[in-house]
């Protein structure tokens, strides 16, 4: 019986059809997501507004147009759903690129869901609890006395979503290195080449980011810096199992080689009369 191959090669238009389905996919996931966040954005709301509620004195919210509150709900039901879509996402772009690598690696999804879910809550966490307080105590506290910080909920919200995604995006540094790596695009020598200037740009990017505090700086480029250098680790980790395949591969060529030709195995050949 003719023994078929494992893998066939997809045409193109057969992976535009796939990844149209996967696109469809996520986007049902996200939309359950959003089903289920908006249903209890009401305690979502009290949660995001919490560290205001903590400031000395409380900040006093309010809305200024008829339909602000409705947009309010439906931020926090956009960003619960792709909070909660997540790793239904990662399993999908993973589905999708996985057939281009070897077994070895397609055992790899269950860890890297976890650890790219893992990064985005420690991401959501550290702002949340850190960059969220410290930014609204600096820009509150830069009115007078004289004046009430009354603010406008929606307005409000968006910023804290805002900043809340940016840094669990931030968080996937190490990530995006070992796909980059994986695909060539990455290599220990050039961020170790680069390590000085991209602490530079981290602070920059921190400054920028952040407001013109430097002890929020700090906060902000300390764990980006952490998270270059773990970035690094992961780089040189894929680039040594990357080399181990290739000193494998070239045994076994060696081998074969050995097999077909004894003249390669280094025998000297009989001298001439």
């Amino acid at each position: 019986m003719k023994k078929l191959p494992t893998h066939q090669e997809m045409p193109f238009l057969d992976h535009l059809e796939e990844l149209r389905w996967r696109i469809i996919r996520i986007l049902v996931g996200v939309v359950v997501g959003v089903i289920v966040s908006f249903s209890v954005s009401s305690y979502i709301l009290d949660i995001l507004t919490l560290p205001a509620m903590r400031l000395d004195p409380p900040l006093n919210f309010q809305f200024l147009k008829v339909q602000a509150m409705f947009v309010v709900y439906l931020e926090i039901g956009l960003f619960g759903g792709l909070v909660l879509a997540l790793p239904y996402m990662l399993y999908e772009i993973w589905g999708f690129i996985s057939p281009a690598l070897l077994p070895k690696e397609q055992r790899y999804i269950i860890p890297l869901l976890f650890f790219s879910t893992f990064l985005f809550s420690v991401g959501l966490m550290f702002s949340y609890w850190i960059i969220l307080p410290l930014a609204l105590e600096f820009f509150v506290g830069l009115a007078p006395a004289q004046i009430r910080a009354d603010i406008a909920i929606d307005l409000y919200i968006g910023f804290a979503i805002r900043l809340l995604l940016l840094f669990g995006i931030i968080f996937q540094l190490p990530i995006l290195s070992y796909f980059l790596a994986k695909i060539g695009l990455l290599t220990t020598h050039f961020m170790r080449t680069y390590r000085r200037h991209s602490v530079v740009v981290i602070f920059i990017a921190a400054a920028l980011l952040t407001p013109p505090d430097p002890i929020t700086q700090i906060f902000m480029g300390i764990p980006l810096v952490l998270l270059y250098e773990l970035s690094v680790f992961i780089v040189g980790g894929v680039e040594k199992k990357a080399r181990k395949r290739a000193e494998e591969f070239e045994a076994e060529y060696q081998k074969e080689e050995q097999a077909v030709d004894p003249a390669v195995s280094g025998e000297d050949e009989p001298e001439q009369l």
